[in-house]
């Protein structure tokens, strides 16, 4: 399946911009979001093909949300990677376990990140 349209949940306005900068490079379609409501919201308007998620964020935080997102049927087919500043194992395995495909840790590593979306192709 073809990567298009990506959504990054993070609340750091500085990371959006850095992702949203990588994937356009890519030709990819980007959508943010700063929490898991707006996360949510951007969700019912345009489903995406791939979500960045990052963990600590004020409210419900990147594993809730993700756990939230892989339970919920409309999008549960939707990939999520873990891009994220928790760089222990078990944080890494935690988010696996709550469904994402991918646990990248900050900062991202353009090609790394790159290499994993084109492992989904």
């Amino acid at each position: 399946m073809p990567i298009q349209k990506v959504l990054v949940v993070d609340d750091s306005k500085t990371e959006l911009m850095f992702l949203t900068g990588v994937l356009q490079k890519e030709g990819m379609q980007v959508r943010t979001a700063e929490n898991a409501e707006e996360a949510f919201q951007r969700l019912a308007e345009d489903k995406p093909d791939l979500i960045l998620m990052d963990v600590v964020m004020p409210g419900q935080n990147g594993f809730q949300l993700t756990r939230s997102i892989n339970r919920n049927p409309l999008y549960a087919d939707v990939p999520i990677f873990m891009c994220t500043s928790k760089n222990q194992e078990t944080d890494r395995v935690w988010g696996l376990r709550q469904g994402a495909r991918a646990y990248i840790t900050k900062p991202v590593d353009p090609a790394e990140l790159r290499a994993r979306i084109a492992e989904l192709r």
